[in-house]
């Protein structure tokens, strides 16, 4: 059963922005897992010297280090419904 939020989704409220954040973390991870696993099956499977699966992995993982930092030590989420003058 998918996770229910308990109230009216709102981009504003810092709690679903950041688990909003966190869901798309973990569809990048899995994304990544599939992809990569595929990658090297085949690779492995068809006995290929592939030389650019390791700079795909490898630039793929970098991308996804950089999006977990943001996602857990850089991103803000505090209110952003402060009322401008």
């Amino acid at each position: 059963m998918p996770p229910r939020w308990p109230r009216e989704p709102d981009r504003q409220d810092p709690d679903y922005r950041r688990l909003d954040d966190r869901m798309n973390f973990a569809v990048h991870v899995a994304i990544f897992a599939a992809c990569n696993s595929g990658l090297w099956f085949f690779n492995n499977l068809s006995q290929a010297s592939w030389s650019w699966a390791v700079w795909v992995t490898g630039g793929w993982l970098s991308i996804l280090l950089a999006h977990m930092i943001y996602i857990f030590a850089i991103a803000n989420y505090t209110s952003t419904s402060a009322t401008k003058n």
